[in-house]
């Protein structure tokens, strides 16, 4: 390569160089260069400078204006660069391979010390657990503070999935202020300790909160909440809706449900289908009119507890074979709704036994007994001995005993200091013979103050003789009506009391129609 001219100007600070591209001769396939490349002594040192300044930013991968050195440098500055970036590195990302490595020798480590104190964790497999023991170890020791055992943990090993701070302790606080009391939180997470994976916001409050739409007090939602915490899982147009919706529709007043709730909370989990219509429906077949069997709901809400095909279909067919009279069976149970929720299979032998040991009552009787007093097979031998004991005390015999039980039986349950003041007041004022309250034993189911003295005084006066029966048993409408006749007219004479069904029937209008409808129900 030849430069055939150049000129320069040189001036204090730059200098100019006016470069003529060389000229290529081609002579037989060779490229042949001729140059003249003059410069004078200061444009050198200018040049030499500059060539120094570009060497010197090489490591700012800087290219050379020269264009040998252009083609030249750069693979091997690119190559440097790479190295020098490489050996410069001072962290180095682990593979994917090695994290999994790392997790697994975690989880390791983290069974290995759940095992040691006894919690199986075969099931948390899969499960998001702590990445180091001592995280795994805070969450065990919290639970144990809780009250639970290791049993309790092995009943539920996913809590172990629970954080302490994130889901532990906003849970419990929550359910603290609502009035659950700390003194019931270890039975509460027994029974249900799903909860502790539960978002305050999203799943408990709403459940709180429809509770109190159900007419619950505020003051009786942790109650509610401490006697079944099943119900912060449930969902809230599913089962809860329903069953609420069907006690309405079977005529359990609107304004009663959050009692009814209160007492038994059970039944927003009871599925209508299932459980609740056929319970129901069971009771009507044994002749208890519908309405009627609301207001048992009503008083007495956990019958629907009661097992149907388990427990009371069992023990109605038990009370038949114990000589109880089927057109009975609807009486005795709106009388008294948990006989058919006991164990009849054990009670009724031992009562019969007790009461033949005490007054040789015998078995035909003994069923006799239980249709006019259910309660019978509730009571204590002590109670027992000491009524009839009072009864012998008067100047009754075994027999004539035996014969009061028979035709008033609770005569083994009434109160007797009360019944020792009705006795006096007889013997004393009345001055009638001890016949006449074998003929009506149910003398001491009145009240002394508010029926017998009044009404005995008036007869008195009237200079009516009469009989106990016929004093007593009516309304006081009645009474003074009876007052106005002259003779007593023995077609009047009424029959001992008798449970009357009719008190469960009466019509209440503060009730609206329900919303249910039972061929349109969906289970969920």
């Amino acid at each position: 390569m030849m430069i055939r001219g150049h000129t320069g100007v040189v001036k204090p600070n730059f200098s100019i160089m006016l470069l003529e591209m060389p000229t290529l001769k081609c002579q037989k396939f060779k490229f042949i260069t001729t140059s003249t490349f003059q410069t004078s002594p200061n444009h050198e040192k200018r040049r030499g400078l500059i060539t120094k300044l570009q060497y010197s930013r090489g490591d700012r991968r800087t290219v050379s204006k020269s264009l040998h050195s252009t083609i030249t440098s750069k693979p091997y500055s690119s190559k440097v660069s790479r190295k020098e970036g490489s050996a410069s590195s001072l962290y180095s990302r682990p593979s994917l391979v090695e994290m999994k490595n790392v997790r697994q020798e975690n989880r390791a480590k983290v069974y290995e010390f759940l095992r040691g104190i006894g919690i199986v964790p075969d099931e948390l497999d899969g499960l998001e657990l702590p990445v180091t023991v001592d995280v795994m170890k805070e969450r065990v020791d919290f639970l144990l503070k809780l009250g639970l055992t290791i049993e309790d943990i092995n009943n539920y090993p996913l809590v172990l999935g629970c954080s302490v701070k994130k889901n532990m302790v906003p849970v419990l606080d929550y359910l603290g202020k609502l009035g659950v009391r700390k003194s019931t939180f270890t039975e509460f997470l027994r029974r249900y300790p799903q909860v502790l994976h539960s978002s305050v916001v999203v799943d408990l409050g709403p459940v709180v909160k429809y509770l109190q739409g159900m007419d619950i007090k505020p003051s009786d939602i942790p109650r509610v909440l401490e006697r079944y915490p099943e119900v912060l899982g449930f969902k809230l147009e599913g089962t809860m809706s329903t069953s609420v919706a069907y006690l309405v529709g079977i005529g359990v007043a609107r304004r009663e449900i959050g009692g009814v709730l209160t007492k038994y909370p059970e039944i927003l989990g009871m599925r209508v289908a299932r459980v609740i219509k056929p319970f129901v429906e069971y009771l009507e077949s044994l002749g208890i009119p519908r309405l009627a069997v609301a207001r048992l709901i009503e008083k007495r809400p956990h019958i629907l507890g009661f097992g149907l095909e388990k427990r009371v279909k069992p023990n109605i067919q038990l009370l038949l074979e114990f000589n109880v009279r089927e057109a009975y069976l609807s009486s005795i149970v709106a009388q008294y709704a948990e006989i058919i929720g006991m164990d009849l299979e054990t009670k009724l032998p031992s009562q019969r036994n007790l009461l033949k040991s005490i007054i040789e009552l015998d078995n035909d009787n003994f069923g006799t007994i239980i249709e006019k007093m259910p309660q019978v097979v509730s009571l204590s031998s002590s109670a027992v001995n000491s009524h009839v004991d009072f009864l012998k005390s008067c100047g009754f015999s075994l027999q004539q005993v035996k014969n009061m039980v028979i035709g008033c039986p609770q005569l083994l349950a009434l109160n007797l200091d009360i019944m020792k003041h009705s006795f006096q007041f007889f013997q004393k004022e009345m001055g009638r013979p001890l016949d006449d309250l074998v003929a009506f034993p149910a003398f001491f189911t009145y009240g002394l103050e508010s029926t017998i003295k009044p009404r005995h005084r008036k007869v008195v006066q009237k200079g009516v003789t009469c009989s106990l029966s016929w004093l007593l048993n009516c309304s006081d409408e009645k009474f003074a009506e009876r007052m106005t006749y002259d003779t007593i007219d023995m077609e009047e004479m009424e029959t001992a009391p008798t449970f009357d069904m009719s008190s469960l029937t009466q019509p209440r209008y503060d009730e609206s129609d329900s919303d249910y409808e039972e061929d349109s129900e969906e289970e969920t």
